[in-house]
């Protein structure tokens, strides 16, 4: 997965299409990722003690990583991601402007 924790990217199908947003947490072993603030849905909360009252939160649900393209640090485009190896070292590099991803 070249999608890392922390990677601005933008939603390139689904209900939220075309909104951009960071990656909170990234599942390698299910190639999946959560979003800041994408496909939000309402969970009911139970009251966990006396005196607490139940509640309905938004929650962050996982997209599937093939959804979701890296932001072009350029352009501000979805582009795809090529790994450059330089002096024993691996850089993502972006493959439309060629500039490297942090």
């Amino acid at each position: 997965m070249k999608i890392k924790k922390g990677d601005k990217v933008i939603v390139i199908a689904g209900k939220d299409r075309g909104k951009t947003g960071s990656i909170l947490r990234a599942l390698p072993k299910t190639n999946q990722v959560i979003i800041d603030g994408i496909n939000m849905v309402k969970r009911h909360q139970r009251a966990n003690r006396a005196g607490r009252k139940g509640q309905i939160i938004e929650q962050a649900m996982p997209l599937h990583a093939s959804n979701v393209q890296i932001v072009d640090p350029k352009s501000g485009k979805p582009t795809r991601i090529k790994i450059d190896r330089k002096n024993g070292k691996y850089a993502r590099v972006a493959k439309k402007s060629g500039s490297a991803i942090a």
